[in-house]
């Protein structure tokens, strides 16, 4: 579990917005799939879209950047567990030689994968790249990747680093939004000649995102509450505003208490969530969080939603880690918890 922006300090108090919003992604997801030709649409994008053979291709990344990235490139570090679901997804596996970690002292690779995704993947101590607490470009280099997909836990110096000084081109992959995973699955086939596969699992996350949209359309209200991937004892870290969390939390047909807030990742202090009042909260477990470890967070047992027993532990990379997963399983055990009377 790695959340992909350096959280600032706490500010006051969001005041939680109660508007129904459903995005642009959703709405035309929703059309295409009520005209039942999501599918077929979705097929001819990618078979029509002509893809190279061999040489080079040249693709935009999240961050607006112009990439011009080897076809088809048979050793790529991936430096991000929202980009390795992809890639496995993708059946891509076979091409990734190297994998984001931390130094050993600090879990190694156990610190940014969890074991279930070490053992599906395939993933080894061997392969690991040290991203912190320092980036190690000795780690990266070791690998000899032809290219990099990265996500925002590697800092503009290093970016600038691995390409200009080193030569190793850097395609960034941070979505911003549920619909932002499917652009990146979208590059990821301009880069690959994955283009049915890449069709037939944006498929399915339309899918899902429609079955969502259709639960946002038709509920009777948004909950208001606290999606919570750390605690410490200062407070509770939470989405803000233009953050694939808070657009996860929108789809699932509930509000944010951090929906306002003045960053993209607050730490809202016990104060600030005992005022905003949470009719639900979610919590993230895995790398060594439980229930137990947000039970010693200041003012927990103080919270209505706590007392009323609305709480709920989740995966955390079904929420701090923007890839198919987070739709595929994520969102709909988010809607389950907030809009149940609407689920199956």
């Amino acid at each position: 579990m790695s959340l992909n922006t350096a959280a600032p300090e706490p500010r006051a108090p969001p005041e939680p917005s109660r508007r129904r919003q459903v995005s642009l992604t959703l709405f035309v997801v929703a059309v295409l799939l009520t005209a039942a030709v999501a599918v077929g649409l979705t097929g001819v994008y990618f078979e029509l879209r002509p893809a190279a053979t061999h040489g080079n291709v040249q693709v935009t990344d999240d961050l607006g950047r112009q990439v011009t990235v080897p076809y088809d490139p048979s050793r790529v570090a991936v430096l991000g567990p929202n980009i390795m679901d992809s890639m496995y997804r993708l059946g891509l596996r076979s091409h990734v030689v190297g994998v984001d970690c931390y130094a050993a002292s600090l879990g190694g690779i156990a610190d940014d994968y969890s074991s279930d995704q070490v053992a599906l993947w395939n993933l080894s101590q061997s392969m690991c790249i040290q991203i912190g607490p320092t980036f190690s470009i000795e780690s990266l280099l070791n690998a000899t990747p032809q290219l990099v997909l990265a996500a925002t836990i590697v800092s503009t110096a290093s970016v600038e680093e691995i390409s200009v000084t080193y030569g190793i081109p850097v395609v960034m992959l941070q979505p911003s939004s549920l619909g932002g995973i499917q652009v990146d699955l979208d590059i990821l086939s301009q880069i690959f000649p994955v283009a049915s596969a890449a069709a037939a699992l944006n498929v399915q996350l339309a899918s899902e995102l429609y079955n969502a949209s259709e639960v946002v359309e038709n509920a009777p209200s948004f909950p208001i509450v606290l999606v919570t991937y750390d605690a410490d004892s200062n407070g509770y870290w939470t989405f803000g505003p233009g953050t694939f969390g808070e657009s996860l939390i929108e789809a699932a047909g509930a509000t944010s208490i951090g929906a306002n807030a003045t960053f993209a990742y607050p730490e809202l202090s016990p104060e600030q969530v005992l005022a905003a009042n949470p009719q639900w909260i979610v919590y993230g477990v895995g790398f060594g969080l439980n229930l137990s470890y947000y039970q010693a967070a200041p003012l927990w047992s103080s919270l209505p939603a706590v007392q009323a027993g609305n709480i709920t532990g989740l995966d955390s990379n079904w929420l701090t880690e923007a890839d198919p997963t987070m739709i595929l399983q994520g969102l709909p055990a988010l809607i389950a918890i907030f809009q149940p009377g609407l689920t199956q």
